[in-house]
């Protein structure tokens, strides 16, 4: 079993100007203030400005996460790898995973998951910040923020995602339809999708099945090929909390 903790930058929201650590291989991510999605390596290119201006007292700067079981929103120091509720006292794992070769185990963390395309993960459960796939995957996956899937990943069993991803120049297919928040295609998709949010499909994209979003972007270039409708898409309360 090989898991490490993997290093982080700090990368700044574009829409809000918000700093928070990133993995430093990590593709995408949310916002933790503003919800909004942006890339971390374009994110990572624009220095962070420092700011001579004095904190208020009480307000130590830190990254807010919730809790896994009451829902209570935390802030936690960025460097922090574990915390502890302060309504439930539940602990909370906040750790970056990396995933090399066969593992089969549980995870549970607020941090990014990831698993190379040596790595196997099997009979597993696993409920992460968030997630890149790139090998193989047997179990029940859920990730409160993004989800990237490379063509070499191979998914067997169910997931859910806040917002997924295809990079560029990659290709995944997928028989059930999608229940997620949003999505960011750049790659090759086949797939049905359901999404709360807004799908968004890049130039280099090319989709293959039907859509249902509250918010539709298709770049010039782009091919998407199936039946697309955009209006109000509500998921059932469970997958709301996990996707």
């Amino acid at each position: 079993m090989a898991v490490i903790v993997q290093d982080k930058i700090l990368v700044v929201c574009p829409r809000c100007g918000h700093s928070q650590p990133e993995p430093r291989t990590g593709f995408s991510t949310l916002c933790r203030k503003c919800g909004g999605h942006f890339h971390i390596q374009e994110a990572a290119s624009k220095p962070v400005k420092k700011t001579a201006e004095r904190k208020p007292e009480g307000k130590p700067e830190g990254k807010r996460i919730t809790c896994f079981d009451c829902g209570t929103e935390l802030q936690v120091a960025p460097s922090a790898q574990s915390t502890m509720c302060k309504r439930c006292s539940s602990y909370i794992d906040l750790k970056d995973y990396h995933i090399a070769n066969a593992v089969s185990k549980n995870f549970k963390t607020k941090g990014t998951f990831t698993l190379e395309a040596t790595g196997y993960v099997f009979n597993t459960e696993a409920l992460v910040g968030e997630a890149v796939l790139k090998g193989r995957f047997l179990g029940k996956l859920m990730t409160e923020r993004s989800l990237t899937i490379y063509t070499s990943a191979e998914i067997k069993g169910t997931f859910s995602a806040g917002c997924l991803v295809i990079p560029a120049a990659n290709r995944f297919t997928w028989k059930d339809a999608l229940k997620i928040r949003g999505a960011e295609i750049a790659g090759e998709l086949v797939a049905t999708l359901h999404a709360e949010g807004t799908v968004v499909v890049k130039s280099t994209a090319r989709l293959f099945g039907d859509i249902t979003a509250n918010g539709l972007v298709v770049e010039e270039g782009a091919v998407v090929v199936g039946r697309m409708k955009v209006g109000k898409v509500t998921l059932s309360p469970d997958l709301r909390q996990h996707a």
